[in-house]
């Protein structure tokens, strides 16, 4: 008796099934990055700063975190927490008055993957670019 081949929605589940077990790994070592960003940075004395994020309005709220900017342009940051936030945010008039709480994303190893030009790179690079910027200040 010969096995029969896997349905496209077998195959299709099977994909799926292999990105997100990737994913998941690419995100465990990530955090390990982050989390030695926080250690390193406490070390050296660089305090958290409140984060501040961008609807998609254009227009800056205030958040309940505090951490460190990754990008120059603010949009990523590393909580003192160690989350990773995505700075730019859904929201209107509420927002602008209340704040927003941000959630933590998975790190990602690869900073802007499919971006433009000068805003992907390595997250190891962009964390120890972010140690030397704070300690030009």
């Amino acid at each position: 008796m010969t096995e029969r081949p896997p349905s496209r929605a077998e195959a299709a589940a099977h994909r799926i099934a292999l990105s997100d077990a990737a994913s998941r790994h690419e995100a465990t070592r990530a955090q390990q990055l982050v989390d030695e960003f926080v250690r390193e940075a406490r070390a050296r004395g660089h305090e958290p700063e409140p984060l501040v994020a961008q609807l998609l309005s254009g227009r800056t709220v205030r958040t309940d975190k505090r951490g460190w900017y990754l990008r120059k342009n603010q949009s990523l940051a590393i909580g003192e927490d160690g989350g990773y936030y995505v700075l730019t945010v859904p929201g209107g008039m509420v927002e602008r008055l209340r704040g927003v709480k941000l959630q933590p994303t998975p790190p990602p190893l690869q900073v802007g993957r499919g971006g433009r030009d000068g805003e992907t790179g390595d997250l190891r690079e962009f964390l120890a670019m972010t140690l030397e910027r704070l300690a030009q200040r």
